[in-house]
């Protein structure tokens, strides 16, 4: 054997040696089981906005454009919501963007402490949600932090997609949502989204402005525009309150929940 093979057969091994490593050190991780475990929570959620979306109107493709493109769930809610309820598109814009404007301060913050560059910077900002920021922000070492991002906002993307392909190819099929209480499903979003908020009398007092003012607001405006009244209720507030400036932008999710100590914390 020449040592030029030789040197290629070396190589070859420590290739393979460090890929095994490198697939080991993924299993074990605890950032990446974090994130697969939020990820099939998460996206298995999908299947209602399938189902939703088909039942008010819009096409398979617009579904699936909303979920691909959009891919925030709250905001992809609220857009079927107000759609749904005779809204307008620019109302059903204005109440999904109002929600989605806190991803752009995630964007920020994983952009920060994950550095990443080129077109990963790209698909960073697609996959910029509570849960992948959540995964991420839970870990102490930069090497988890990139993995459970990753792991996060990959699992949680295409699980979402997959799950509402489902639900919208089954929207015919299930029928009238209300007989699986699918009717009730953006009402349960919101409120995932607004409960873990409620941790003080601020905004506990914050919510109930917002929603008398909502309230007050149906008979007289349009379908999809009482929300944003609140929305504007609750801008008012924060402009002339005097909380944190960053109170209300940290992810709804809570990694610790999720992780391999989470049961026997439980216990």
């Amino acid at each position: 054997m020449s040592k030029r093979t030789a040197r290629a057969s070396l190589y070859r091994r420590l290739r393979d040696a460090t890929r095994h490593n490198r697939g080991m050190d993924l299993l074990r991780s605890p950032a990446v089981r974090i994130g697969l475990s939020i990820s099939v929570a998460t996206g298995l959620y999908g299947i209602s906005f399938g189902a939703l979306s088909a039942a008010a109107g819009l096409g398979l493709w617009q579904t699936m454009a909303l979920s691909l493109l959009m891919f925030t769930g709250g905001s992809q809610f609220a857009f079927i919501g107000v759609v749904a309820g005779g809204g307008t598109g620019a109302a059903a814009f204005g109440a999904a963007t109002l929600l989605g404007v806190r991803n752009a301060v995630y964007g920020m913050q994983m952009n920060r402490m994950l550095a990443p560059h080129g077109w990963r910077r790209l698909l960073a900002a697609q996959l910029s949600i509570d849960e992948s920021a959540a995964t991420a922000a839970g870990q102490q070492d930069p090497a988890e932090q990139r993995r459970g991002f990753w792991s996060a906002g990959l699992g949680v993307f295409v699980l979402w997609n997959l799950c509402t392909l489902a639900g919208a190819l089954l929207g015919d099929t299930l029928g009238d949502p209300r007989r699986w209480g699918l009717d009730g499903a953006a009402v349960a979003a919101f409120l995932g989204l607004l409960w873990p908020r409620l941790r003080s009398r601020e905004p506990v007092a914050v919510a109930v402005a917002c929603a008398f003012a909502a309230i007050v607001a149906v008979p007289w405006l349009a379908p999809g525009l009482p929300i944003l009244v609140a929305a504007v209720v609750a801008a008012l507030w924060g402009w002339f309150g005097h909380g944190p400036a960053d109170e209300g932008l940290e992810p709804d999710v809570d990694p610790a929940g999720y992780g391999p100590q989470a049961g026997e914390a439980q216990r």
